[in-house]
């Protein structure tokens, strides 16, 4: 399969245009939507590996306003490198799909599975999330809600080249002992831009019971108790 980053042009207006970057910054959200949560809503036929083609995607309403010029500095300048283009193997038609936070299932996202014995696995992971839910994080554990996984970083943001597994806003840091996790069967997976996902117990929860600690992040970096 021919994957490789495209389209680092600046398109009309460059990127030192406001409007531009708008226009950038409403395209992602809509393909965040399209590709994690709403392709078969929207009436997008989707892959079983995640993928959706460009040119159906451009052709809906939705898009029509966007180029394939678009997409791909979309793609390429993305600092979370949520999206991935390809060619098909087969016809060669370009393709796009999200790496990670996906509602709807996808079978075939080509995850590499962790395993204890893996030399490089983080004995432990970091969940990003608000101190308005910690004290039912605290009490009830991180559930992955409606998505399919709950999203991990190996570190925090800009900690030894981590780009992405949660957002920039979020004040709240609980530290995942994955060792332990793992031990009792809990699955975790990385992701092809490298968030750590698991879909966690049976009822797709992390219980607290896996909580090594927790930090308020802002406004300045403090250790929080967990019972």
């Amino acid at each position: 399969m021919d994957c490789h980053p495209r389209g680092r042009g600046r398109g009309r207006g460059g990127r030192g245009n406001r409007n531009e970057e708008s226009r950038d910054v409403r395209l992602s959200k809509s393909l965040s939507y399209a590709l994690r949560h709403g392709a078969n809503k929207m009436g997008l036929q989707m892959n079983s590996d995640g993928f959706v083609f460009v040119e159906e995607l451009l052709a809906h309403q939705q898009f029509r306003s966007f180029s394939l010029e678009d997409v791909e500095r979309v793609v390429a300048t993305n600092d979370k490198q949520r999206f991935k283009l390809c060619n098909h193997p087969e016809d060669g038609r370009l393709q796009i799909r999200a790496n990670q936070g996906h509602s709807v299932k996808v079978t075939d996202l080509e995850l590499r599975a962790v395993a204890l014995d893996d030399p490089d696995y983080p004995r432990e992971a970091v969940h990003g999330s608000y101190m308005k839910h910690w004290p039912s994080i605290r009490s009830q554990g991180i559930s992955r809600m409606n998505r399919t996984h709950i999203h991990l970083a190996p570190g925090l943001p800009g900690e030894g080249g981590v780009i992405s597994g949660m957002r920039q806003s979020c004040d709240l840091a609980v530290y995942i002992d994955v060792a332990k996790a793992m031990s009792d069967g809990i699955q975790f997976f990385w992701s092809e831009n490298g968030v750590l996902l698991t879909p966690g117990d049976a009822a797709g929860m992390l219980a607290p019971c896996y909580f090594s600690q927790a930090q308020r992040l802002k406004p300045s970096p403090c250790e929080i108790e967990l019972h």
